[in-house]
């Protein structure tokens, strides 16, 4: 049997991504269940559920596999509990043979001093957004006009003389200390991203909207803008358990949810060393992709004369890596096609 490299560039770079969910739920008996707020097609609702809080771990050429899970009553804050959930993953990251740096990465929910503190602690790395307070904004106002640097963005183009961008959106960076007002102030890189605003394309000057984050990563400006933006990858691990075991919490019984949801990452691991042990592109497929191709396959089990027998199609696309994936797994000669 062959050992699952689930994390590829491990010994070079990591990331550790932390997000939440809320999971609907409609019966009125379910523990736990709560009216908390989530964003459907871009506008904030209050929906009655629970809220999972989930960290991932994922490489620069590696899909995220989920570190760690914990089942919360829909009214709780994104934030809550974040701190120790980093600092596990951290942990757990290390155990997992990673040697390279570690970038904890978090939208506006986690950046306080708290979290910012255990990654400190744990020796990894932040890439925060900040909440917009008067004291961010008079951070950016200090950014000169002339700091500001294109990015890649949808709809950039290449400036054939100069080989640089033309977008709509532009980075620059300032030094920052956030969390003054506590008794663990952070001095680090604040990164702003502007895009012109789509509501006013024929304004006589250009009206931005500022995107703020806060990091201590040592990235030019526009690799850190790019690097913190990839955050959205754990939105793809989300999409793989809701399309999976998430799509309900099947218990009234808070603890036997709990016990879903830790069962649910651990088949989504499980499917992202299947696809690892199946080789080529399987390897960053999507659960979705994983199961229609490699995990539910047409097959018969027959028992002639007391043998047991697997009649597998005798044309199916994706075979050679299915018998891939049984030799690193079963670990003798793959089935034998029948005989008539």
């Amino acid at each position: 049997c062959e050992r699952v490299a689930l994390l590829p560039g491990a010994d070079t770079r990591a990331f550790v991504d932390i997000d939440s969910l809320l999971r609907p739920v409609f019966g009125h008996a379910k523990q736990g269940a709560s009216y908390g707020h989530t964003k459907i097609a871009g506008k904030q609702i209050l929906r009655k559920g629970l809220s999972p809080l989930i960290t991932t771990i994922s490489t620069a050429t590696g899909a995220p596999v989920i570190t760690g899970a914990r089942l919360r009553a829909g009214k709780t804050n994104s934030g809550k509990g974040a701190a120790r959930m980093i600092a596990q993953a951290v942990a757990t990251a290390r155990g997992a043979g990673v040697t390279g740096q570690i970038l904890v990465r978090g939208d506006s929910a986690y950046g306080n001093s708290t979290v910012v503190a255990a990654c400190r602690r744990a020796g990894a790395r932040f890439s925060l957004v900040l909440t917009k307070s008067a004291t961010v904004a008079a951070a950016i106002a200090t950014i000169p006009d002339d700091a500001w640097t294109p990015v890649k963005y949808p709809g950039a183009v290449r400036d054939p003389d100069t080989g640089g961008w033309i977008s709509d959106a532009e980075v620059a960076e300032t030094t920052y200390t956030a969390f003054g007002s506590t008794d663990r102030p952070a001095t680090a890189r604040l990164i702003v991203r502007r895009v012109k605003d789509a509501r006013y394309p024929d304004a006589l000057f250009p009206v931005w909207r500022y995107h703020p984050f806060f990091t201590d990563s040592d990235e030019p400006v526009d690799a850190a803008d790019i690097t913190h933006r990839r955050h959205a990858i754990i939105e793809t691990v989300f999409s793989d358990l809701i399309d999976g075991p998430l799509a309900h919490m099947p218990s009234g019984r808070f603890g036997a949810n709990s016990a879903w949801l830790l069962c649910a990452g651990i088949a989504h691991n499980l499917l992202r060393a299947v696809g690892v042990l199946a080789g080529g592109a399987h390897a960053v497929a999507r659960g979705a992709t994983l199961r229609r191709k490699i995990v539910t396959i047409p097959a018969r089990l027959a028992r002639p004369q007391r043998r047991p027998i697997l009649h597998l199609p005798s044309h199916w696309p994706w075979a050679d890596h299915w018998l891939t994936l049984w030799r690193n797994t079963i670990g003798y000669s793959p089935p034998r096609p029948a005989t008539p």
